[in-house]
C-alpha cells in the first residue's frame, strides 16, 4: 500500500479487518531486488525511474550488489494481491507501517498531511480549525484524513473536491490540486506531505507547504512509512532492516531531494 492519499484512506478502512491467511514459506529470489512498483506515480514510481521509491530502489540493490527488476502494477485495488502476494517480486518500497497485508519493515521515514498555501497571500494558518480558513476556497481529496477535519470545521461548503481513486497513469488529483492553488482557482491545498512538498516545489519558492502538526490526537495526519513483504518472510524483512539502517543518511538525503516533509520520533519537524 502506497502512502498516497489513495492508499492512507485505504489503509484506514482496513484496520478492522483480519490479517490474511496463515504465513507462507520465504519465496524470494536472490539473484535480483524484484520491486513492486506503480508505472506513472510520481513524485514515488515511474516507469523511467524519476521517482524517490525508484532511487531508494536503485540504492538498494546496489549495495546487495543484484539487479534491479520491477513489476508495474497501478496503485489501485488489487495492488498487493496481484504483485507481491502473488509472489511477482518481493518488496515494495512505500507501505504505511503496520498495514495488515503485508510484513512491515522497520519505518524508514515518517510524513504528515500538509496545507499548501500560494506565499503572496500570506496564510498564517497552521491548523484546519483556524478562523482564517473560513472565507478560503479549499482542494480536498475526499477520503482522506484531512477530510473529517474540514468538515466537523464548518469548511465543506468552501470545499472543491478531487478523485480519491484514479488512474495514476492518466491522472494525478495532487498535480492538479496544486496547479488549481498556483492558478487562483483555489487558496489553499490539503495534500499527504509527499505530494504537496514536491509539487509545490516545481513552483519555486511562490507556495509555501505548512505540515498540519497541531491538529486533535484524535486527527491523525502523520504516518510512518515503510518496505513491505510477504507475511512470514522474516529474513528478508531483517535483510531489508539491516540495509535501511546502514543507509539511513543516503535515503534520508534523497527523501530531502524531493523535498519530503518528516517527521522525527517526537513528531517534531526535522528541518
Amino acid at each position: 500500500m502506497r502512502p498516497t492519499a489513495a492508499w492512507i484512506a485505504a489503509f484506514i478502512a482496513l484496520l478492522p479487518v483480519a490479517a490474511f491467511a496463515a504465513d507462507q514459506p520465504e519465496a524470494v529470489d536472490r539473484s535480483a531486488l524484484r520491486v513492486c512498483s506503480d508505472p506513472g506515480n510520481i513524485p514515488f514510481s515511474n516507469t523511467k525511474g524519476e521517482g524517490f521509491e525508484n532511487r531508494i530502489a536503485e540504492l538498494l540493490a546496489d549495495k546487495l550488489g543484484v539487479p534491479l527488476r520491477y513489476t508495474w502494477f497501478p496503485q489501485a485495488t488489487g495492488f498487493l494481491r496481484n504483485t507481491l502476494r502473488a509472489r511477482r517480486c518481493d518488496l515494495v518500497i512505500g507501505l504505511v507501517s503496520g498495514a495488515e497485508l503485508a510484513l512491515s519493515t522497520n519505518p524508514y521515514y515518517r510524513s504528515t498531511y500538509v496545507m499548501v498555501t500560494r506565499k503572496a497571500d500570506a496564510i498564517a494558518a497552521d491548523r484546519l480549525d483556524d478562523p482564517a480558513l473560513k472565507s478560503l476556497r479549499i482542494g480536498l481529496i475526499a477520503g482522506t484524513p484531512p477530510a473529517g477535519v474540514v468538515a466537523r470545521s464548518g469548511l465543506m461548503a468552501h470545499v472543491r473536491p478531487y478523485d480519491l481513486l484514479v488512474d495514476t497513469r492518466i491522472d494525478s488529483p495532487s498535480h492538479r490540486m496544486v496547479e488549481d492553488l498556483a492558478a487562483g482557482v483555489i487558496d489553499v491545498a490539503l495534500l499527504w506531505g509527499p505530494l504537496g512538498g514536491y509539487f509545490a516545489a516545481l513552483h519555486g519558492d511562490q507556495l509555501t507547504v505548512t505540515p498540519l502538526l497541531h491538529e486533535a490526537k484524535n486527527a491523525r495526519m502523520d504516518y510512518y512509512i515503510a518496505m513491505g513483504v510477504r507475511p512470514g518472510e522474516h529474513r528478508w524483512k531483517g535483510d531489508i532492516d539491516k540495509l535501511l539502517a546502514e543507509n539511513k543518511d543516503a535515503i534520508l538525503a534523497i527523501l530531502r531531494e524531493y523535498h519530503v516533509p518528516m517527521l522525527d520520533v517526537r513528531g517534531a519537524l526535522i528541518q
